[in-house]
């Protein structure tokens, strides 16, 4: 005899959905969707193996499929537990659902004298229905009786007998001999009581199977590829030859679960579920059904969605075994969708889509819900789909099997896009007022997904001036060529980056210190090439290595090419013997270095928050090329990491932990540093509660900060409130840096702060104490300090 598993599940299947977005704009956030659903109707093939309706039903997360097994009559004792196969039918309804069911306001009176001597059911008419308004169950060992809403977990999972419920005579038979031929019971019986109003009072008396001793071993195995056991013997066999089907089954049985695979539970679970049965000392079919609770309690909970236990065998030995359908992934398919979802040729190779999806979600692999998830994450990382969906199906073509259905949309290929702008800046008594009526702006252009293999081309010119952009102008143009080793090597992960650009920024190192007045500022262009490797060990941490060949050019607030750096004297006037703003004294340098960068980061997001660490190593390596053949060696290394202070678990709902940041940077330079290149000490990324360069620039540079973080709800929204403290400096390094900006500057060369903040989106509004002056100010920044 065999046991088949087959219920209506506790909770729906997860499912999730992210939003879409329109943006044609690979830099924007793409829309995507992840969804965990099935085929409309996972029943069109009439032929449909167990298996395959075992996953069909987790899928829809309702199990309504049937199962074939053997009719051993007016059920199996004791004597039938020879070491078969036993069969539990949870639930008869789909074998049954062809008979149909009357409604439940349709119904007939039952025509019987009203005692109190219950009414077999051979009693009844064939032609009436029968409303049943009680249903009593009987334990012939306990002689407990319990209403159905209190105590009937067996008859809830298997039968489809309702208080309320009309049924036929032939129904109730059927109810009958589902109970009688489940193997769950030794003896069960059903029989009605007439009541005044015209119903009946259904009682089912029963006895529950009992299987000898206590097993000491569970093995399980997965059967979710495996041919499906058969389907009995046929009605017109003589009893010889069905002890002969029988005595094959037997073998078989052993033979398949020898060949069977192991399952992945864990030897933890395996040995909480034989405390489960030495708890009861007996096995018995209701022992059988917590186990199996709690077997696919543990698959879903990590994520196995599908997974399902089918049957148990060996019930009668040392070793129960048992078996389960884990939802084996045989295929991923691909399908690529127009805005109207017509299936379309895509431009892309599967072969880019393919490698982003983690190991768990490949043929071989059992389902998993994070795994599709994080697939979603990693192909709209992509940023060439404007939709993706994840869905999933029964394989028809193979037993068990499970198809993994990846849809997509994608974006068109080239775009374009002008952003105009103007400037407002504080006027008379602080009244703000435009800079310029001219409107400066941005034209960016792209082109994606060249060739199918995520390669791309991607400019823009800015300018803040429109109308006139000679003015000022800066520019960018570079070229992405990812898979650098091929699309199939999926052992290194390398991409080439070249560009050509025309940057343009504010110095930092020629600014004047908090004693004296402004100077004027020193504007620094970068106009040149540079090409990279980036080598990708996991999605966070990588290391990139190139060449970068530029020409700097140190020019004033009118835009003329400037030498030295200036300040305002106490008479007024300009004083021009200020440092020299290039190595090579004339204003303009040229130079070749080479670049490396390291990055390792172990950070990651606890319901929100981030916690972990992250090392970044950068050096720069000046080959002597250039104006007076420059030669350095400038090295930079930050530390940063993130303690959860409470140890808070991840979990949605869960609140994030109360964090505390550590933070330290190191920078130094060997050989010659031109003035540009020196290392700026203060400002929102250096010390808070400082401008920028504020307090000095220097050729080496040592910074520690702590930040500690506390979570709070403000209108049932997450937020974050912090306290920091932080200090910089220049490590007595500020008159090694040609000319002293910090000195001439009047600047202290070190400092420290200390503040409040409240993280407000991605916006960050903090009171500042700079240490310095015992003076404190309001800041409001964007993006993280760390």
């Amino acid at each position: 005899m065999w046991f088949t598993s087959r219920r209506k599940r506790d909770a729906a299947e997860p499912s999730g959905e992210a939003p879409s977005s329109s943006s044609p704009r690979s830099s924007q956030p793409h829309g995507y969707s992840f969804r965990i659903s099935s085929s409309s109707d996972p029943y069109t093939q009439p032929q449909s193996s167990p298996c395959n309706r075992a996953l069909a039903s987790a899928i829809t997360a309702a199990v309504t499929s049937s199962s074939s097994g053997r009719d051993l009559g007016n059920g199996c004792g004791s004597g039938c537990a020879g070491g078969g196969f036993l069969s539990w039918i949870f639930s008869a309804r789909a074998a049954r659902a062809d008979e149909g069911k009357p409604a439940g306001g349709n119904w007939d009176a039952h025509g019987l004298p009203v005692t109190r001597t219950p009414v077999p059911l051979a009693r009844l008419d064939g032609r009436k229905r029968y409303k049943v308004s009680e249903l009593n169950f009987l334990d012939r060992r306990a002689r407990d009786s319990a209403s159905a809403a209190e105590k009937n977990p067996l008859f809830d999972e298997m039968s489809t007998l309702r208080p309320g419920g009309v049924y036929t005579r032939k129904q109730l038979l059927g109810e009958l001999q589902t109970m009688n031929s489940s193997g769950m019971f030794q003896q069960v019986s059903l029989q009605g009581k007439p009541q005044p109003d015209g119903t009946l009072a259904l009682t089912v008396t029963y006895a529950e199977t009992v299987w000898p001793g206590a097993p000491k071993r569970l093995k399980c195995v997965n059967v979710g590829l495996m041919a499906p056991p058969g389907a009995g013997p046929d009605e017109d066999m003589t009893e010889r030859e069905k002890m002969d089907y029988f005595r094959r089954e037997d073998r078989d049985y052993v033979q398949r679960i020898r060949n069977a695979k192991p399952c992945i539970l864990p030897e933890s679970v395996r040995q909480e579920v034989l405390g489960i049965v030495k708890k009861q000392g007996k096995l018995t079919a209701g022992v059988l059904g917590r186990i199996r609770d709690h077997v696919e309690k543990w698959y879903h909970d990590e994520g196995f969605v599908f997974a399902q236990v089918q049957n148990f065998g060996g019930l009668d030995t040392d070793e129960v075994v048992c078996e389960v359908v884990e939802g084996d992934i045989t295929k991923v398919e691909y399908q690529f969708q127009d805005n109207l979802n017509n299936i379309v040729e895509g431009n892309t190779h599967i072969a880019v889509i393919d490698r982003e999806l983690p190991q768990q979600l490949q043929p071989g692999y059992i389902y998993n819900v994070g795994a599709a998830k994080q697939a979603l994450k990693h192909i709209n990382a992509l940023g060439l789909f404007s939709n993706i969906e994840v869905s999933h199906r029964p394989d028809e073509a193979k037993e068990g099997g499970l198809v993994v259905e990846i849809k997509l949309k994608e974006q068109k290929p080239k775009s374009a896009e002008v952003t105009t702008e103007w400037s407002i800046v504080p006027a008379h008594q602080g009244r703000p007022t435009l800079a310029s009526i001219q409107p400066g702006g941005t034209i960016s252009f792209e082109h994606r997904n060249i060739s199918g293999f995520n390669r791309s081309l991607v400019g823009s010119v800015t300018s803040s001036n429109l109308l006139n952009p000679n003015d000022d102008l800066s520019f960018k143009l570079e070229y992405v060529h990812p898979y650098l080793d091929g699309v199939e090597d999926r052992s290194k992960n390398r991409t080439f980056k070249a560009s050509r650009f025309n940057a343009r920024k504010l110095s930092p190192v020629f600014v004047a210190g908090p004693n004296m007045d402004e100077a004027p500022p020193i504007w620094v262009d970068r106009v040149g090439f540079k090409a990279t490797i980036t080598e990708s060990f996991t999605r966070q941490s990588k290391f990139i290595y190139g060449l970068v060949v530029e020409e700097i050019t140190t020019r004033d607030q009118d835009y003329n090419i400037c030498t030295h750096g200036s300040r305002v004297l106490p008479s007024g006037a300009l004083s021009m013997d200020g440092p020299p703003t290039t190595f090579s004294g004339t204003g303009v340098d040229q130079m070749a270095f080479l670049q490396a960068n390291i990055t390792r980061d172990n950070t990651e997001f606890v319901n929100g928050a981030t916690v972990g660490d992250r090392f970044i190593f950068q050096l720069d390596q000046g080959l002597g090329i250039g104006s007076k053949n420059p030669f350095f060696n400038r090295h930079q290394l930050s530390v940063t990491k993130f303690i959860n202070l409470n140890k808070q678990d991840k979990g949605a709902g869960k609140p994030p932990p109360a964090v505390l940041a550590v933070h330290g940077r190191y920078a130094g330079c060997v050989g010659d540093l031109p003035s540009y290149d020196a290392f700026a000490i203060g400002g929102p990324h250096s010390v808070r509660g400082y401008g920028m360069g504020e307090l000095g620039a220097s050729r080496n540079l040592l910074e520690i900060a702590t930040e500690l973080r506390v979570p709070i709800t403000v209108k049932n929204r997450q937020t974050q409130v912090y306290a920091f403290a932080e200090h910089g400096t220049d490590l007595g390094s500020s008159k090694d840096v040609k000319g002293n900006p910090t000195e001439f500057f009047r600047r202290a060369g070190n400092g420290s702060s200390y503040g409040l903040g409240v993280k407000l989106g991605t916006v960050r509004a903090e009171y500042a104490v700079d240490h310095n002056a015992g003076t404190g100010a309001f800041f409001l920044r964007f993006g993280e300090r760390f």
